[in-house]
């Protein structure tokens, strides 16, 4: 009996072995005229028009862009205004790690929403000169982490923001604060 068991797993490895061997052998008989043709029919399909694309660059916008909004007054804006960021402040170092997080988390969506204004000439045009404005956010989620903001600090967070709602409102794209949750915080 034992004898046999080495011969059933050769026989079942020889099976599968040429099951694979077929299978891959059928699949492979396109020829080459034929998958040109494929290529050139995929290529002239396009996944979107580009009034689709504008549509979807204001929605991604306005995503983006409620996030930022609403990480930065949910764990920067609202705790500093509270009081959790003065020394001897119970909570005060996990409000500073929640700050830390939410202000990389808010220059990087505020980032994404700009690229995605990019695909919208009207939001474009309103979103350019907040560029500068968004790019010093850049130090303030380290500096918020380690306890070193001050008011004016918090004070730029809420003015690009404002900033950014308003010319997404006038561009026809209005921005609502989306909290996000801490998984998308933390992964932001």
């Amino acid at each position: 009996m034992s004898s046999t068991l080495p011969l059933r797993r050769i026989l079942a490895a020889l099976v599968l072995a040429t099951a694979v061997l077929v299978s891959t052998t059928a699949c492979g008989g396109e020829t080459k005229s034929a998958r040109n043709s494929l290529t050139a029919a995929e290529a002239s399909v396009s996944p979107s028009s580009s009034f689709e694309k504008q549509k979807l660059a204001k929605t991604r916008f306005v995503a983006n862009a409620g996030l930022a909004a609403g990480a930065a007054y949910q764990w920067i804006v609202k705790p500093f205004k509270a009081g959790k960021f003065k020394k001897g402040t119970k909570g005060r170092t996990f409000a500073l790690v929640k700050a830390g997080l939410a202000g990389a988390f808010t220059y990087n969506r505020l980032k994404a929403a700009v690229n995605n204004a990019k695909g919208d000439p009207l939001l474009s045009k309103a979103v350019a000169p907040l560029s500068s404005g968004i790019e010093s956010l850049k130090g303030l989620g380290g500096k918020l982490r380690k306890g070193d903001a001050t008011d004016a600090d918090v004070g730029m967070f809420e003015n690009v923001i404002n900033g950014v709602k308003g010319a997404g409102k006038s561009a026809g794209a209005e921005v609502k604060d989306q909290v996000p949750s801490a998984s998308q915080l933390s992964g932001g």
